[in-house]
């Protein structure tokens, strides 16, 4: 009987070993191409917020002052909000025409909310898309559409606010239809990313 034991122990881990080595194998070949369109999703809404820029460049100043603010951002009174990256957007013939900012509002109803912002270096906003959004479909899911995302394009403002009512000044969003804090999320995140361009760009 103990000998049947054994047996079954060390067919089941070596099942499990295969198993495993499987799986990791599985993962790497996976992984590459994963990222890959990861970058591609982030690359179109990139150009999608910021139309008029050729590309976007990395910025070791632009990322200091990221970690550098991070603490001074969060105190603003947006929520639990967070600028993550920052970029310059160029034009073609590569001068610094703004900036493209990716920030998180970990308010929202069904988890994280990650943006991308693109910000003129005159301090307006050319849209807003969004990197990563798992809210209720037909509610805060409808986010994503220009009807609410596009309230945010063309303007320059300090803060904005959220209104159940239609908007009456620039600086006011009004919110999805049954989904206000879906809506107080994404603003929450607009906002941390005006208030960095605005306050937190030294160069």
């Amino acid at each position: 009987m103990n000998k049947g034991i054994l047996k079954d122990a060390v067919l089941l881990f070596f099942i499990t070993l295969v198993a495993g080595f499987a799986l990791g194998l599985v993962h790497e070949i996976t992984l590459k191409p994963i990222a890959a369109a990861q970058l591609a999703a982030a690359t179109a809404t990139y150009q999608e917020v910021y139309a008029d820029a050729a590309e976007f460049r990395l910025n070791d100043s632009l990322t200091a002052a990221v970690e550098s603010s991070a603490e001074e951002i969060a105190g603003q009174g947006y929520g639990n909000v967070s600028v993550d990256a920052v970029q310059e957007a160029l034009d073609g013939s590569g001068n610094v025409i703004g900036y493209l900012i990716n920030s998180t509002s970990n308010d929202g109803y069904g988890g994280a909310v990650k943006i991308s912002v693109g910000i003129t270096a005159e301090g307006t906003i050319t849209g807003v898309g969004f990197l990563e959004l798992s809210e209720t479909a037909g509610l805060g899911m409808n986010a994503d559409k220009p009807e609410f995302k596009g309230q945010f394009a063309g303007k320059d403002v300090q803060t904005f606010s959220v209104t159940k009512t239609a908007a009456s000044s620039d600086d006011q969003i009004e919110a999805i239809s049954g989904a206000t804090i879906t809506s107080s999320a994404v603003t929450g995140a607009v906002n941390a990313a005006v208030y960095f361009v605005q306050n937190c760009i030294t160069e």
